[in-house]
Protein backbone atom coordinates (compact mmCIF):
# COMPACT_ATOMS: atom_id res chain seq x y z
CA UNK A 1 0.00 0.00 0.00
CA UNK A 2 2.02 3.50 -1.24
CA UNK A 3 0.11 5.86 0.38
CA UNK A 4 -0.88 8.69 -2.63
CA UNK A 5 -2.80 11.99 -3.12
CA UNK A 6 -5.39 12.58 -5.47
CA UNK A 7 -3.95 14.40 -8.78
CA UNK A 8 -6.65 17.02 -8.67
CA UNK A 9 -7.95 16.83 -11.89
CA UNK A 10 -8.71 20.85 -13.19
CA UNK A 11 -11.50 22.87 -12.50
CA UNK A 12 -13.71 23.07 -15.45
CA UNK A 13 -12.56 20.23 -17.13
CA UNK A 14 -15.61 18.11 -18.60
CA UNK A 15 -16.03 14.72 -17.45
CA UNK A 16 -14.64 12.34 -19.64
CA UNK A 17 -17.62 9.97 -20.87
CA UNK A 18 -17.53 6.13 -20.23
CA UNK A 19 -19.49 3.60 -20.55
CA UNK A 20 -18.48 0.49 -18.00
CA UNK A 21 -20.08 -2.75 -16.32
CA UNK A 22 -22.07 -2.09 -13.31
CA UNK A 23 -21.43 -5.23 -11.02
CA UNK A 24 -24.87 -5.13 -9.43
CA UNK A 25 -27.40 -5.25 -12.50
CA UNK A 26 -25.01 -6.95 -14.90
CA UNK A 27 -25.64 -4.47 -17.46
CA UNK A 28 -23.04 -2.01 -18.92
CA UNK A 29 -24.33 1.86 -17.91
CA UNK A 30 -23.11 4.83 -19.54
CA UNK A 31 -22.20 8.47 -17.42
CA UNK A 32 -24.81 10.13 -19.81
CA UNK A 33 -27.63 7.41 -18.13
CA UNK A 34 -25.97 8.26 -15.14
CA UNK A 35 -25.63 11.97 -14.96
CA UNK A 36 -27.90 14.42 -12.92
CA UNK A 37 -29.12 17.26 -14.45
CA UNK A 38 -27.30 19.01 -10.81
CA UNK A 39 -24.25 17.31 -10.21
CA UNK A 40 -22.71 13.91 -10.48
CA UNK A 41 -20.56 12.31 -8.14
CA UNK A 42 -17.70 10.23 -9.19
CA UNK A 43 -15.77 8.38 -6.51
CA UNK A 44 -13.14 5.84 -7.08
CA UNK A 45 -13.25 3.41 -4.88
CA UNK A 46 -12.53 -0.57 -4.01
CA UNK A 47 -12.94 -3.30 -1.65
CA UNK A 48 -9.83 -3.86 0.24
CA UNK A 49 -8.07 -0.21 0.98
CA UNK A 50 -8.08 0.22 4.54
CA UNK A 51 -8.88 3.93 3.46
CA UNK A 52 -12.11 3.02 1.45
CA UNK A 53 -13.45 1.18 4.41
CA UNK A 54 -12.77 4.14 6.53
CA UNK A 55 -15.67 6.06 5.11
CA UNK A 56 -18.13 3.38 3.78
CA UNK A 57 -20.42 3.70 5.85
CA UNK A 58 -20.53 7.65 5.23
CA UNK A 59 -20.53 7.12 1.08
CA UNK A 60 -23.73 5.26 1.87
CA UNK A 61 -25.38 7.74 4.25
CA UNK A 62 -24.35 10.99 1.45
CA UNK A 63 -25.55 9.07 -1.34
CA UNK A 64 -28.55 8.66 0.46
CA UNK A 65 -29.14 12.21 2.07
CA UNK A 66 -28.29 13.74 -1.76
CA UNK A 67 -30.26 11.57 -3.95
CA UNK A 68 -33.11 12.66 -3.34
CA UNK A 69 -32.21 15.85 -4.00
CA UNK A 70 -31.23 15.04 -7.49
CA UNK A 71 -27.45 14.75 -6.85
CA UNK A 72 -26.19 11.31 -8.99
CA UNK A 73 -23.59 9.04 -7.63
CA UNK A 74 -21.30 6.88 -9.52
CA UNK A 75 -18.55 4.53 -7.85
CA UNK A 76 -15.81 2.80 -9.89
CA UNK A 77 -13.11 0.25 -8.98
CA UNK A 78 -10.24 0.19 -11.37
CA UNK A 79 -7.53 -1.54 -9.46
CA UNK A 80 -6.14 -4.84 -11.08
CA UNK A 81 -8.20 -8.15 -10.03
CA UNK A 82 -5.54 -10.42 -10.95
CA UNK A 83 -3.08 -8.44 -8.32
CA UNK A 84 -6.02 -7.85 -5.95
CA UNK A 85 -8.76 -10.47 -6.43
CA UNK A 86 -11.17 -8.80 -3.21
CA UNK A 87 -11.31 -6.13 -5.89
CA UNK A 88 -13.16 -8.78 -8.40
CA UNK A 89 -16.44 -7.50 -10.02
CA UNK A 90 -17.59 -10.85 -8.16
CA UNK A 91 -16.79 -9.30 -4.52
CA UNK A 92 -17.60 -5.95 -5.58
CA UNK A 93 -21.09 -6.41 -6.04
CA UNK A 94 -20.80 -8.61 -2.20
CA UNK A 95 -19.59 -5.55 -0.88
CA UNK A 96 -21.93 -3.14 -2.77
CA UNK A 97 -25.21 -5.44 -1.31
CA UNK A 98 -23.83 -6.03 1.73
CA UNK A 99 -23.27 -2.22 2.31
CA UNK A 100 -26.49 -1.30 0.45
CA UNK A 101 -24.28 0.79 -2.12
CA UNK A 102 -27.50 3.06 -3.17
CA UNK A 103 -25.47 4.01 -6.16
CA UNK A 104 -23.69 2.07 -9.80
CA UNK A 105 -20.44 0.40 -8.38
CA UNK A 106 -18.50 -0.12 -12.23
CA UNK A 107 -15.76 -1.69 -12.73
CA UNK A 108 -13.28 -0.32 -14.68
CA UNK A 109 -11.12 -3.40 -16.10
CA UNK A 110 -9.30 -1.95 -18.97
CA UNK A 111 -8.18 1.72 -16.61
CA UNK A 112 -8.83 3.63 -19.25
CA UNK A 113 -11.76 5.51 -17.06
CA UNK A 114 -9.29 6.13 -14.21
CA UNK A 115 -6.73 7.18 -16.50
CA UNK A 116 -8.82 9.72 -18.16
CA UNK A 117 -9.92 11.24 -14.78
CA UNK A 118 -6.07 11.33 -13.51
CA UNK A 119 -7.64 9.26 -10.68
CA UNK A 120 -4.81 8.12 -8.61
CA UNK A 121 -5.88 7.17 -4.98
CA UNK A 122 -8.57 4.93 -3.49
CA UNK A 123 -10.94 6.73 -2.57
CA UNK A 124 -10.72 9.70 -5.17
CA UNK A 125 -13.64 11.76 -5.29
CA UNK A 126 -14.72 14.28 -8.40
CA UNK A 127 -17.99 16.61 -8.38
CA UNK A 128 -19.31 17.20 -11.93
CA UNK A 129 -22.00 20.32 -12.26
CA UNK A 130 -24.99 19.88 -14.94
CA UNK A 131 -23.07 20.64 -17.44
CA UNK A 132 -20.21 18.01 -16.55
CA UNK A 133 -17.54 20.38 -15.83
CA UNK A 134 -15.50 19.97 -12.82
CA UNK A 135 -16.36 22.01 -9.51
CA UNK A 136 -14.59 19.71 -7.09
CA UNK A 137 -11.86 17.04 -6.53
CA UNK A 138 -10.17 16.04 -3.70
CA UNK A 139 -11.06 14.14 -0.36
CA UNK A 140 -14.34 13.59 1.10
CA UNK A 141 -13.64 14.91 4.64
CA UNK A 142 -10.35 15.60 6.93
CA UNK A 143 -10.84 12.17 8.64
CA UNK A 144 -8.16 9.26 7.99
CA UNK A 145 -7.46 5.57 9.87
CA UNK A 146 -6.32 6.37 13.12
CA UNK A 147 -6.48 10.27 13.06
CA UNK A 148 -9.50 10.39 15.25
CA UNK A 149 -11.51 12.81 13.21
CA UNK A 150 -14.95 11.54 12.73
CA UNK A 151 -16.02 10.62 8.99
CA UNK A 152 -18.93 13.19 8.24
CA UNK A 153 -18.27 13.93 4.46
CA UNK A 154 -18.07 17.72 5.62
CA UNK A 155 -15.91 18.69 2.59
CA UNK A 156 -18.35 17.14 -0.41
CA UNK A 157 -21.61 17.82 1.41
CA UNK A 158 -20.42 21.44 1.99
CA UNK A 159 -19.63 21.29 -2.22
CA UNK A 160 -22.70 20.12 -3.11
CA UNK A 161 -25.03 22.40 -0.43
CA UNK A 162 -23.56 24.73 -2.41
CA UNK A 163 -24.34 23.68 -5.95
CA UNK A 164 -27.55 23.12 -4.46
CA UNK A 165 -28.22 27.08 -3.28
CA UNK A 166 -26.47 28.07 -6.94
CA UNK A 167 -23.53 29.68 -5.06
CA UNK A 168 -19.76 29.59 -5.39
CA UNK A 169 -18.14 26.63 -3.78
CA UNK A 170 -15.97 27.96 -1.34
CA UNK A 171 -14.55 24.70 0.40
CA UNK A 172 -11.29 24.74 0.44
CA UNK A 173 -10.26 21.37 -1.87
CA UNK A 174 -7.48 19.51 -0.32
CA UNK A 175 -6.32 16.44 -2.26
CA UNK A 176 -7.64 12.87 -1.02
CA UNK A 177 -5.53 10.14 0.72
CA UNK A 178 -5.52 6.95 0.10
CA UNK A 179 -4.30 3.45 -1.55
CA UNK A 180 -2.61 3.98 -5.03
CA UNK A 181 -4.06 2.49 -7.59
CA UNK A 182 -3.19 -1.27 -8.21
CA UNK A 183 -2.46 -0.72 -12.15
CA UNK A 184 -1.53 -3.21 -14.13
CA UNK A 185 1.63 -3.84 -15.72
Amino acid sequence: MALTESNMFPLGAKAPSFTLPDVVSGKNVSLDELKSEIATVIMFICNHCPYVKHVQDQLVKLANDYIPKGISFIAINANDVEKYPEDSPEKMKEVAQKLGYPFPYLFDETQEVAKAYQAACTPDFYIFDKDLKCVYRGQLDDSRPGNDIPVTGESIRSALDSLLRNEPITVKQKPSIGCNIKWKE
